[in-house]
């Protein structure tokens, strides 16, 4: 069944990721139009997320936040399937990568990089840092495709442009054996997905919202001896993005516990406040919220 999905599906996917942008974008907006007005896809979500987050906007705010949200989520699952096609001089041309010099600065460290990111702007498209002269070898740590067919096809987009994907259960041990063979890497990890409530959990103030919180990146940031940067992903105009490496912290071992967390925290809420149309508000990201918080839970001030 599932190769029997994915040829029935591949071809479709192609054709689209071939056509001129133009062209390609119209396509975005008929989407758009489908998942908006006639499946409404997760609207209650998106506005129950709003209505949380921006108490204090009107409801004429929040609906042209909805509108634009739609619109860039539609964009950026086009361009999801673009990047079967896409060329590495075009994607490096939408793809801007601004301050070059800081990765040069950390490499002079001779450490890898966590490079932690939301669900914000284009996540789609990090696979082109490696064009613009970053040598280190780029890993996203993700969460495996239930169609095996699919997942194959989303490495092998990645290995296009050199990167590695690597399944989260796989994370801690495959990057612990890099670091041991001495091989370099910048790691991209998308921190802000909302863990599954276990018996100890930690939690965190985002967007005014108590809310469960992932430590990985910290914990092994600080185990591994990595410089750990903010992914700043910014998108200029419809299919351009520009991606700035801010710093976090260069010695994550002599920073105090929960501070790179909540750094990657406030950096994350500054970029949803400035443009919150390009943040993932059908992300279910405050569902805990309500839910009583264990005694052996741990509170992040």
């Amino acid at each position: 069944m599932y190769r029997l999905v994915f040829w029935l599906t591949y071809p479709l996917l192609w054709f689209i990721s071939i056509l001129p942008f133009r062209l390609f974008y119209l396509v975005s907006d008929m989407v758009f139009v489908l998942v908006y007005y006639i499946i409404g896809y997760r609207r209650k979500t998106v506005k129950e997320n709003l209505d949380l987050v921006f108490p204090e906007k009107s409801g004429e705010e929040k609906n042209k936040i909805t509108r634009k949200f739609y619109r860039h989520m539609c964009d950026m699952f086009l361009e999801m399937i673009k990047s079967i096609s896409i060329s590495n001089e075009e994607l490096k041309k939408r793809f801007v990568f601004t301050n070059p010099e800081e990765f040069e600065r950390i490499k002079k460290l001779d450490k890898s990089i966590v490079a932690m990111c939301g669900h914000y702007a284009s996540y789609e498209w990090l696979i082109a840092l490696q064009l613009h002269g970053i040598d280190y070898k780029a890993f996203g740590i993700y969460k495996k495709v239930k169609n095996p067919y699919f997942d194959k096809m989303a490495r092998d987009i990645r290995g296009k442009f050199n990167g590695v994907l690597i399944p989260t259960v796989q994370a801690t041990s495959q990057i612990t054996a890099l670091e041991k063979a001495g091989e370099r890497g910048i790691y991209a990890m998308i921190a802000d997905q909302s863990p599954k409530r276990f018996k100890k959990t930690h939690w965190i103030d985002f967007m005014g919202i108590k809310a469960p919180v992932f430590i990985g990146s910290e914990i092994l940031a600080r185990k591994l001896d990595m410089v750990v940067v903010y992914l700043n992903v910014e998108k200029v105009k419809r299919g351009h993005y520009a991606a700035t490496l801010i710093n976090i912290s260069d010695n994550p071992r002599q920073e105090p516990e929960f501070a790179i967390t909540k750094k990657y925290i406030k950096l994350l809420e500054r970029q949803i406040n400035n443009d919150p149309q390009y943040y993932l508000w059908t992300h279910k990201r405050w569902k805990h919220r309500n839910r009583p918080i264990s005694e052996d839970s741990i509170v992040i001030d």
